[in-house]
């Protein structure tokens, strides 16, 4: 028996690739829901074999379906998965909204995952940043062999944790190095292409960025709080 999912924010990069890989994981979907912002109702988006229309989310029956995938941003995030959770399917939300909610289970499959139990409270699972992902996959055994105090990390990110402006400008900007058009920077403070910039995010009153402090305050949420990090996101 398959479950009935929707994937609110469907017309955007992150959720077309939720789509693609449930399809590629043959992951048993009996109906298959996307969901987007009214100005999207009707756009049509890939799943399988065949092309799906966007619905309303502010018309769609939530109670209808079993699982959420939410992948249309922190404030879309805010404005209704609490809202989701209560009308009965399991909200599984990819933005930064509920990570430290102390209510909502934040989890790797791979590192934590009976912390599941504590997703009835509110029907909400949170993923973390995608950079925390990676690094607690690789601490957890370390830290349940030998307990780490410290680990000092850099990340070097692709431009497309800005979206689609951040992917458009790089594009833009590389072309125009080689005398096609105009190389100046608009989404990112300096030029991106054949470049790094040092900083992801906003800087915080401590010198670092808010993308900098998701990393260490997700690790602590997941593995241990005692484990110090040092963090530098490029």
């Amino acid at each position: 028996m398959g479950y009935k999912v929707a994937v609110v924010g469907a017309t955007g990069n992150v959720g077309r690739e939720m789509l693609n890989i449930l399809e590629e994981l043959e992951f048993p979907v009996d109906e298959m829901h996307a969901v987007a912002s009214r100005k999207s109702k009707g756009v049509e988006v890939s799943w399988g074999d065949r092309t799906i229309k966007c619905e309303d989310i502010e018309l769609f029956d939530f109670s209808t379906v079993d699982l959420v995938l939410m992948s249309a941003g922190g404030d879309a995030s805010r404005a209704w998965s609490e809202k989701i959770g209560k009308a009965g399917p399991i909200v599984i939300d990819n933005s930064s909204a509920f990570r430290m909610d102390p209510d909502v289970p934040l989890i790797v499959p791979e590192v934590n995952p009976d912390a599941i139990k504590l997703a009835t409270k509110k029907n909400i699972i949170a993923n973390p940043n995608c950079s925390t992902a990676q690094l607690v996959v690789a601490l957890k055994p370390l830290h349940d062999a030998a307990k780490i105090k410290r680990a000092v990390v850099s990340t070097y990110q692709s431009v497309s944790g800005a979206g689609k402006a951040g992917m458009d400008e790089l594009w833009n900007q590389t072309k125009a190095i080689y005398g096609l058009g105009d190389a100046k920077p608009k989404k990112f403070p300096k030029q991106i292409a054949f470049n790094v910039i040092p900083f992801i995010g906003s800087f915080r009153d401590d010198g670092y960025t808010d993308e900098e402090a998701k990393m260490w305050d997700e690790t602590h949420k997941m593995i241990d709080p005692a484990i110090k990090l040092t963090v530098t996101c490029v």
